[in-house]
């Protein structure tokens, strides 16, 4: 029996690079997007969602429950991206972030556990980011949401797992998407104090973004997980480089892996 998929975020990016290969693997995927009237026609069906909005989370997974009788998965995708000196950011963005990226990943699960819960089985992929193992310069309101998601992960899969549902975290490095269009970005103020290194280090991110990997890799993984009868709790998908500053972080003295950052970002 195909699984029955929900991506969340599936309009563009890594979401719908997700959904299209799996709806290529025989999945039945819905994916998500707040305005799907808006949107070119894909492989998938795509509904509305806006993790914003409870009514639209509840209707659209009990549109799917009721037309398929299950829900097998959810790729928690939808996110949105926020950079910025935190001395300069307005507070309000970074509300909107946690809103967007934390409860808003946090309140689909809920709508989705029941079911799962209901049949003894289903996996939950909450796609973080690499970036959620450090404190980042200038991303560090991003780096704090991936980060806060991927500890209520380990949680959320340990109180489920006696139902036979399994909830794992897949953080992706840099890939070749529309993420920075689409990104709140602290404006560069004139009288910041942190004016050039900010500039310089948007500048960096954005090369990082286009020269990064096809979101077809993340694609692969998440299908993978979801063959997997018991997959792990963290996934790492990004260059080498990437994922060794993971280890990095484990083994060395804080001060030196600071140093190694500051070095990198030029501060």
């Amino acid at each position: 029996m195909s699984k029955v998929v929900l991506v969340t975020g599936a309009s563009s990016g890594i979401g719908k690079s997700i959904a299209t290969f799996l709806s290529k693997k025989g999945c039945k995927v819905y994916g998500t997007s707040r305005n799907p009237k808006e949107i070119e026609s894909f492989n998938f069906e795509l509904i509305a969602l806006d993790v914003l909005n409870i009514e639209t989370i509840k209707k659209a997974t009990a549109f799917i429950i009721e037309k398929e009788g299950r829900l097998d998965v959810l790729v928690n995708n939808a996110g949105m991206g926020i950079t910025g000196p935190i001395e300069d950011t307005p507070t309000e963005e970074m509300r909107a972030v946690f809103n967007t990226n934390f409860f808003g990943a946090i309140d689909v699960m809920k709508a989705i556990l029941p079911q799962m819960r209901k049949q003894k089985s289903g996996t939950i992929i909450n796609v973080t980011s690499i970036a959620g193992y450090m404190g980042l310069p200038f991303r560090g309101l991003y780096s704090a949401t991936k980060g806060a998601l991927e500890l209520v992960t380990e949680s959320a899969r340990m109180e489920v797992k006696s139902f036979g549902i399994n909830i794992v975290n897949v953080a992706p490095g840099d890939f070749a998407t529309n993420i920075a269009a689409g990104r709140y970005h602290t404006p560069v103020f004139e009288k910041s104090a942190y004016k050039e290194k900010y500039q310089e280090n948007l500048d960096l991110m954005d090369s990082h973004v286009v020269h990064g990997m096809d979101p077809i890799e993340m694609a692969k993984t998440v299908f993978k997980i979801i063959n997997t009868k018991n997959p792990k709790v963290h996934y790492k998908v990004g260059g080498f480089m990437e994922k060794f500053s993971i280890v990095l972080k484990r083994i060395l003295p804080d001060k030196m892996y600071e140093k190694l950052l500051m070095n990198h970002y030029k501060l």
